[in-house]
Protein backbone atom coordinates (compact mmCIF):
# COMPACT_ATOMS: atom_id res chain seq x y z
CA UNK A 1 0.00 0.00 0.00
CA UNK A 2 1.51 3.23 -0.78
CA UNK A 3 1.99 5.54 2.45
CA UNK A 4 0.33 8.30 2.47
CA UNK A 5 2.21 9.88 5.32
CA UNK A 6 4.59 11.79 3.43
CA UNK A 7 6.21 14.06 6.78
CA UNK A 8 9.47 12.29 7.00
CA UNK A 9 10.21 13.43 3.80
CA UNK A 10 8.32 16.67 2.96
CA UNK A 11 8.49 18.87 6.17
CA UNK A 12 6.25 21.30 4.60
CA UNK A 13 3.19 18.87 4.85
CA UNK A 14 3.60 17.87 8.93
CA UNK A 15 2.13 19.71 11.88
CA UNK A 16 3.81 20.69 14.72
CA UNK A 17 1.00 20.27 17.53
CA UNK A 18 1.07 22.83 20.42
CA UNK A 19 2.57 21.13 23.59
CA UNK A 20 0.14 20.70 26.02
CA UNK A 21 -0.93 18.36 28.99
CA UNK A 22 -2.57 15.13 28.44
CA UNK A 23 -6.42 14.37 30.52
CA UNK A 24 -8.46 11.86 30.01
CA UNK A 25 -12.24 11.31 28.97
CA UNK A 26 -12.80 7.82 30.50
CA UNK A 27 -10.58 5.24 28.77
CA UNK A 28 -9.69 8.11 25.61
CA UNK A 29 -6.82 10.56 25.92
CA UNK A 30 -7.21 14.32 24.81
CA UNK A 31 -3.91 16.37 24.38
CA UNK A 32 -0.23 15.42 24.47
CA UNK A 33 0.73 13.05 22.16
CA UNK A 34 -3.13 11.44 21.92
CA UNK A 35 -4.09 11.57 18.34
CA UNK A 36 -6.86 14.52 17.84
CA UNK A 37 -10.57 13.24 19.00
CA UNK A 38 -13.51 13.84 16.71
CA UNK A 39 -16.78 14.14 18.73
CA UNK A 40 -20.44 15.18 18.77
CA UNK A 41 -23.83 15.37 20.66
CA UNK A 42 -26.97 14.28 20.56
CA UNK A 43 -29.90 15.81 19.59
CA UNK A 44 -32.78 13.60 21.08
CA UNK A 45 -34.36 14.20 24.17
CA UNK A 46 -32.04 12.42 26.58
CA UNK A 47 -34.94 11.41 28.65
CA UNK A 48 -36.27 9.33 25.59
CA UNK A 49 -33.41 6.62 26.52
CA UNK A 50 -34.22 4.35 23.37
CA UNK A 51 -34.16 7.03 21.01
CA UNK A 52 -30.71 8.58 22.67
CA UNK A 53 -29.02 5.38 23.15
CA UNK A 54 -29.98 4.56 19.04
CA UNK A 55 -28.21 8.21 17.92
CA UNK A 56 -24.87 7.28 20.08
CA UNK A 57 -24.67 3.96 18.80
CA UNK A 58 -25.03 5.67 14.97
CA UNK A 59 -22.36 8.12 16.08
CA UNK A 60 -19.79 5.20 17.12
CA UNK A 61 -20.47 3.53 13.63
CA UNK A 62 -19.36 6.83 11.89
CA UNK A 63 -16.09 6.69 13.90
CA UNK A 64 -17.23 9.17 17.58
CA UNK A 65 -14.62 9.28 20.09
CA UNK A 66 -16.72 11.48 22.37
CA UNK A 67 -20.35 11.74 22.48
CA UNK A 68 -21.86 14.74 24.64
CA UNK A 69 -25.17 14.39 26.02
CA UNK A 70 -27.46 17.41 27.52
CA UNK A 71 -28.64 16.84 31.26
CA UNK A 72 -31.50 20.06 31.54
CA UNK A 73 -32.91 18.64 34.39
CA UNK A 74 -33.11 15.80 36.94
CA UNK A 75 -34.58 12.99 34.35
CA UNK A 76 -31.98 13.98 32.06
CA UNK A 77 -28.81 13.30 34.33
CA UNK A 78 -30.96 10.04 35.77
CA UNK A 79 -31.19 8.84 32.28
CA UNK A 80 -27.80 8.33 32.20
CA UNK A 81 -27.18 5.54 34.64
CA UNK A 82 -29.23 3.51 32.00
CA UNK A 83 -27.78 5.14 28.51
CA UNK A 84 -24.13 4.69 29.53
CA UNK A 85 -23.98 0.80 30.04
CA UNK A 86 -25.35 0.45 26.19
CA UNK A 87 -22.28 2.44 24.51
CA UNK A 88 -19.12 2.07 24.56
CA UNK A 89 -17.94 5.89 23.69
CA UNK A 90 -17.23 7.51 26.91
CA UNK A 91 -20.09 10.07 27.34
CA UNK A 92 -19.59 13.87 28.47
CA UNK A 93 -22.96 15.57 30.43
CA UNK A 94 -23.72 19.03 29.12
CA UNK A 95 -24.67 21.13 32.50
CA UNK A 96 -25.82 24.99 32.56
CA UNK A 97 -26.56 26.53 35.45
CA UNK A 98 -27.29 23.48 37.92
CA UNK A 99 -24.94 21.83 39.87
CA UNK A 100 -26.94 19.28 41.21
CA UNK A 101 -27.12 17.97 37.29
CA UNK A 102 -23.47 18.02 37.72
CA UNK A 103 -23.06 15.75 41.04
CA UNK A 104 -25.91 13.61 39.22
CA UNK A 105 -24.20 13.31 35.64
CA UNK A 106 -21.12 12.26 37.20
CA UNK A 107 -22.48 9.98 39.83
CA UNK A 108 -24.36 8.26 36.90
CA UNK A 109 -21.42 7.30 34.81
CA UNK A 110 -20.53 10.77 33.02
CA UNK A 111 -16.48 10.41 32.20
CA UNK A 112 -16.81 14.29 31.55
CA UNK A 113 -18.59 17.54 32.74
CA UNK A 114 -18.85 20.39 30.61
CA UNK A 115 -19.99 23.52 32.66
CA UNK A 116 -18.70 26.76 33.34
CA UNK A 117 -17.59 26.78 36.61
CA UNK A 118 -18.56 30.94 36.85
CA UNK A 119 -22.39 29.80 36.28
CA UNK A 120 -22.75 27.09 38.65
CA UNK A 121 -23.15 29.44 41.78
CA UNK A 122 -21.20 30.11 44.83
CA UNK A 123 -18.44 28.58 45.87
CA UNK A 124 -19.52 25.74 47.64
CA UNK A 125 -21.42 24.52 45.04
CA UNK A 126 -18.62 24.65 42.59
CA UNK A 127 -16.34 22.62 45.43
CA UNK A 128 -19.11 19.95 45.50
CA UNK A 129 -19.25 19.12 41.66
CA UNK A 130 -15.33 19.21 41.43
CA UNK A 131 -15.89 16.87 44.61
CA UNK A 132 -17.86 14.97 42.61
CA UNK A 133 -16.03 14.77 39.69
CA UNK A 134 -12.54 13.61 41.59
CA UNK A 135 -14.80 11.31 43.11
CA UNK A 136 -15.98 9.20 40.05
CA UNK A 137 -13.07 10.08 38.10
CA UNK A 138 -14.49 12.55 35.51
CA UNK A 139 -12.66 15.40 33.74
CA UNK A 140 -14.28 18.59 33.10
CA UNK A 141 -15.00 21.01 30.03
CA UNK A 142 -14.76 24.69 30.37
CA UNK A 143 -16.67 25.98 27.88
CA UNK A 144 -16.45 29.70 26.84
CA UNK A 145 -18.77 31.00 24.42
CA UNK A 146 -19.04 34.56 22.73
CA UNK A 147 -22.86 34.72 23.16
CA UNK A 148 -22.62 34.02 26.91
CA UNK A 149 -19.87 35.99 28.24
CA UNK A 150 -20.26 37.35 32.23
CA UNK A 151 -21.70 40.95 32.23
CA UNK A 152 -18.97 42.73 33.55
CA UNK A 153 -16.23 41.19 30.98
CA UNK A 154 -19.37 42.74 28.27
CA UNK A 155 -18.80 46.07 29.98
CA UNK A 156 -15.65 45.98 30.36
CA UNK A 157 -14.71 45.05 26.89
CA UNK A 158 -17.73 46.25 24.96
CA UNK A 159 -18.41 43.49 23.19
CA UNK A 160 -17.35 40.02 22.35
CA UNK A 161 -14.14 39.84 21.79
CA UNK A 162 -10.51 37.72 22.37
CA UNK A 163 -9.71 39.06 24.99
CA UNK A 164 -12.74 38.92 26.71
CA UNK A 165 -13.31 35.41 26.08
CA UNK A 166 -9.78 34.56 27.11
CA UNK A 167 -9.69 36.48 30.35
CA UNK A 168 -13.18 34.40 30.90
CA UNK A 169 -11.49 30.99 30.44
CA UNK A 170 -8.74 31.87 32.53
CA UNK A 171 -10.93 33.22 35.36
CA UNK A 172 -12.69 29.42 34.80
CA UNK A 173 -9.31 27.82 34.87
CA UNK A 174 -8.08 29.64 38.09
CA UNK A 175 -11.47 28.47 40.15
CA UNK A 176 -10.58 24.82 39.49
CA UNK A 177 -6.74 25.02 39.42
CA UNK A 178 -7.87 26.52 43.17
CA UNK A 179 -9.68 23.51 44.30
CA UNK A 180 -6.75 21.53 43.21
CA UNK A 181 -8.44 20.24 40.13
CA UNK A 182 -6.68 19.93 36.80
CA UNK A 183 -8.28 17.43 34.43
CA UNK A 184 -10.14 19.60 32.38
CA UNK A 185 -9.95 20.75 28.57
CA UNK A 186 -11.05 24.34 27.22
CA UNK A 187 -13.32 25.15 24.84
CA UNK A 188 -13.51 28.87 23.24
CA UNK A 189 -16.32 29.07 20.96
CA UNK A 190 -17.80 31.85 18.75
CA UNK A 191 -20.31 31.46 15.26
CA UNK A 192 -17.80 34.69 14.11
CA UNK A 193 -14.80 32.75 12.50
CA UNK A 194 -12.19 35.19 12.97
CA UNK A 195 -13.33 35.52 16.89
CA UNK A 196 -13.07 31.88 17.18
CA UNK A 197 -9.59 31.76 15.73
CA UNK A 198 -8.42 35.09 17.44
CA UNK A 199 -9.49 33.72 20.60
CA UNK A 200 -7.97 30.25 20.53
CA UNK A 201 -4.87 31.29 19.51
CA UNK A 202 -4.46 33.74 22.55
CA UNK A 203 -5.85 30.85 25.03
CA UNK A 204 -3.39 28.66 23.21
CA UNK A 205 -0.25 31.15 24.49
CA UNK A 206 -1.94 31.82 27.52
CA UNK A 207 -2.07 28.26 29.07
CA UNK A 208 -0.98 24.51 28.26
CA UNK A 209 -3.95 22.68 29.34
CA UNK A 210 -6.09 20.72 26.06
CA UNK A 211 -8.41 22.90 23.93
CA UNK A 212 -11.85 21.59 22.55
CA UNK A 213 -12.47 23.26 19.10
CA UNK A 214 -15.01 24.12 17.15
CA UNK A 215 -17.47 26.92 15.49
CA UNK A 216 -20.61 27.29 17.60
CA UNK A 217 -23.87 27.66 15.92
CA UNK A 218 -22.20 27.36 12.50
CA UNK A 219 -24.73 27.04 10.28
CA UNK A 220 -26.68 24.22 8.04
CA UNK A 221 -24.47 21.12 6.25
CA UNK A 222 -22.98 23.39 3.96
CA UNK A 223 -22.23 26.24 5.28
CA UNK A 224 -21.17 25.32 8.55
CA UNK A 225 -19.11 22.36 6.82
CA UNK A 226 -17.35 25.45 5.28
CA UNK A 227 -16.92 28.09 8.31
CA UNK A 228 -15.49 25.00 10.02
CA UNK A 229 -13.16 23.65 7.29
CA UNK A 230 -11.99 27.30 7.31
CA UNK A 231 -11.86 28.26 11.69
CA UNK A 232 -11.30 24.29 12.69
CA UNK A 233 -8.57 24.07 9.56
CA UNK A 234 -6.95 26.65 10.65
CA UNK A 235 -6.36 26.22 13.81
CA UNK A 236 -5.29 22.42 13.48
CA UNK A 237 -2.81 23.92 11.22
CA UNK A 238 -1.30 26.32 12.89
CA UNK A 239 -0.79 23.01 15.73
CA UNK A 240 -3.74 24.18 18.06
CA UNK A 241 -6.53 21.61 19.17
CA UNK A 242 -6.95 18.35 20.55
CA UNK A 243 -10.30 17.72 19.75
CA UNK A 244 -12.85 18.84 17.66
CA UNK A 245 -16.63 19.01 17.42
CA UNK A 246 -18.31 20.33 14.59
CA UNK A 247 -21.53 22.29 15.43
CA UNK A 248 -23.81 21.77 12.50
CA UNK A 249 -27.55 22.08 11.89
CA UNK A 250 -27.24 18.42 10.63
CA UNK A 251 -27.85 14.69 11.27
CA UNK A 252 -24.97 14.73 14.01
CA UNK A 253 -23.57 11.69 12.49
CA UNK A 254 -22.40 14.51 9.60
CA UNK A 255 -20.41 16.42 12.24
CA UNK A 256 -18.42 12.99 12.62
CA UNK A 257 -17.98 12.38 8.68
CA UNK A 258 -16.94 16.38 8.50
CA UNK A 259 -14.88 16.47 11.59
CA UNK A 260 -13.00 13.38 10.15
CA UNK A 261 -12.58 14.94 6.73
CA UNK A 262 -11.11 18.14 8.27
CA UNK A 263 -8.29 15.74 9.70
CA UNK A 264 -7.78 14.12 7.05
CA UNK A 265 -7.09 16.91 4.71
CA UNK A 266 -4.21 18.16 6.81
CA UNK A 267 -2.91 14.60 7.99
CA UNK A 268 -3.70 14.25 11.27
CA UNK A 269 -5.96 11.49 11.52
CA UNK A 270 -6.66 8.80 8.75
CA UNK A 271 -10.21 6.59 8.90
CA UNK A 272 -12.08 5.29 5.95
CA UNK A 273 -11.38 5.73 2.18
CA UNK A 274 -10.27 9.30 0.93
CA UNK A 275 -11.53 9.85 -2.49
CA UNK A 276 -9.68 12.15 -4.79
CA UNK A 277 -11.55 12.85 -7.53
CA UNK A 278 -11.56 15.86 -10.44
CA UNK A 279 -14.29 17.96 -11.01
CA UNK A 280 -15.20 16.30 -14.61
CA UNK A 281 -15.26 18.42 -17.89
CA UNK A 282 -16.07 17.73 -21.32
CA UNK A 283 -12.43 15.69 -21.43
CA UNK A 284 -14.36 12.96 -19.06
CA UNK A 285 -14.31 9.42 -20.80
CA UNK A 286 -16.99 8.56 -17.88
CA UNK A 287 -19.67 10.36 -15.76
CA UNK A 288 -17.38 10.79 -13.01
CA UNK A 289 -19.87 13.27 -10.38
CA UNK A 290 -22.39 10.21 -10.69
CA UNK A 291 -19.72 7.85 -10.16
CA UNK A 292 -17.81 9.52 -6.79
CA UNK A 293 -21.29 10.09 -4.88
CA UNK A 294 -22.35 6.79 -5.62
CA UNK A 295 -18.72 5.49 -4.74
CA UNK A 296 -18.61 7.49 -1.75
CA UNK A 297 -22.11 6.16 -0.41
CA UNK A 298 -20.74 2.26 -1.54
CA UNK A 299 -17.31 2.49 0.74
CA UNK A 300 -18.93 4.36 4.03
CA UNK A 301 -18.61 0.56 5.63
CA UNK A 302 -14.64 0.95 4.90
CA UNK A 303 -12.87 2.19 8.33
CA UNK A 304 -9.19 0.87 6.76
CA UNK A 305 -6.91 4.49 6.25
CA UNK A 306 -6.96 4.26 1.82
CA UNK A 307 -6.64 6.43 -0.71
CA UNK A 308 -8.51 6.25 -4.40
CA UNK A 309 -8.14 8.51 -6.99
CA UNK A 310 -11.27 8.70 -9.34
CA UNK A 311 -9.97 10.91 -12.81
CA UNK A 312 -12.13 11.61 -15.76
CA UNK A 313 -9.42 11.29 -18.44
CA UNK A 314 -4.96 11.14 -18.68
CA UNK A 315 -4.52 14.51 -18.37
CA UNK A 316 -4.18 13.91 -14.16
CA UNK A 317 -5.16 10.72 -13.87
CA UNK A 318 -1.71 8.78 -14.29
CA UNK A 319 -0.13 11.35 -11.94
CA UNK A 320 -2.47 11.18 -9.30
CA UNK A 321 -2.85 7.39 -9.38
CA UNK A 322 1.06 7.36 -8.57
CA UNK A 323 0.16 9.21 -4.99
CA UNK A 324 -3.30 6.73 -4.11
CA UNK A 325 -3.79 3.24 -3.18
CA UNK A 326 -6.17 2.29 -5.66
CA UNK A 327 -6.74 4.44 -9.21
CA UNK A 328 -8.99 4.57 -12.23
CA UNK A 329 -7.66 6.83 -14.92
CA UNK A 330 -10.66 7.35 -17.79
CA UNK A 331 -9.80 6.18 -21.08
CA UNK A 332 -11.14 5.82 -24.85
CA UNK A 333 -14.19 3.51 -26.06
CA UNK A 334 -15.07 2.70 -22.29
CA UNK A 335 -11.47 1.20 -21.30
CA UNK A 336 -10.06 2.44 -18.19
CA UNK A 337 -6.68 1.86 -16.69
CA UNK A 338 -6.81 0.75 -12.64
CA UNK A 339 -3.79 1.71 -10.32
CA UNK A 340 -2.47 -0.39 -7.55
CA UNK A 341 0.18 1.47 -5.33
CA UNK A 342 0.65 3.42 -7.91
CA UNK A 343 1.88 1.14 -10.48
CA UNK A 344 -0.47 0.16 -13.60
CA UNK A 345 -2.40 -2.84 -13.06
CA UNK A 346 -4.85 -4.08 -15.87
CA UNK A 347 -7.10 -2.45 -17.98
CA UNK A 348 -11.23 -2.01 -16.69
CA UNK A 349 -13.63 -2.97 -19.76
CA UNK A 350 -16.72 -0.52 -18.57
CA UNK A 351 -19.00 -2.74 -20.66
CA UNK A 352 -18.48 -5.88 -18.69
CA UNK A 353 -19.48 -4.16 -15.01
CA UNK A 354 -20.15 -0.94 -13.36
CA UNK A 355 -16.96 0.90 -12.40
CA UNK A 356 -18.68 1.79 -8.82
CA UNK A 357 -18.63 -2.25 -8.68
CA UNK A 358 -15.06 -3.26 -9.84
CA UNK A 359 -13.70 -0.08 -7.45
CA UNK A 360 -15.57 -1.47 -4.50
CA UNK A 361 -14.81 -4.90 -5.24
CA UNK A 362 -11.18 -4.03 -5.31
CA UNK A 363 -11.28 -1.74 -2.00
CA UNK A 364 -12.97 -4.19 0.12
CA UNK A 365 -10.25 -6.78 -1.05
CA UNK A 366 -7.34 -4.33 -0.02
CA UNK A 367 -9.20 -3.44 3.31
CA UNK A 368 -9.78 -7.37 3.90
CA UNK A 369 -6.06 -7.94 3.38
CA UNK A 370 -4.89 -5.00 5.49
CA UNK A 371 -6.98 -5.91 8.10
CA UNK A 372 -5.47 -9.41 8.07
CA UNK A 373 -1.89 -8.18 8.06
CA UNK A 374 -2.47 -6.50 10.84
CA UNK A 375 -4.11 -9.30 12.73
CA UNK A 376 -1.13 -11.55 12.06
CA UNK A 377 1.29 -8.78 13.09
CA UNK A 378 -0.38 -8.62 16.32
CA UNK A 379 -0.45 -11.89 16.82
CA UNK A 380 3.35 -12.20 16.42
Amino acid sequence: MVSNDHTSVRPWRSVDRRECRKIWVGDVPVGGDAPITVQSMTNTLTTDIPATIKQIRDLEIAGADIVRVSCPDEESSTALKEIIPEVTVPIVADIHFHYKRAIEAAQNGAACLRINPGNIGSKERVAEVVQAAKDHNCSIRIGVNAGSLERDLLEQYGEPCPEAMVESALRHIQILEDHDFYNFKISCKASDVFLAVAAYQQLADACDYPLHLGITEAGGLRTGTIKSAIGIGNLLWAGIGDTIRVSLSADPVEEIKVGFDILKSLGLRHRGVNVISCPSCARQQFQVIDTVVELEERLAHITTPMTVSIIGCVVNGPGEALMTDIGLTGGGQGTHQIYVGGDKAHRFHEGDRSIVDHIVKMVEAKAAEIGSQKAKAKAA
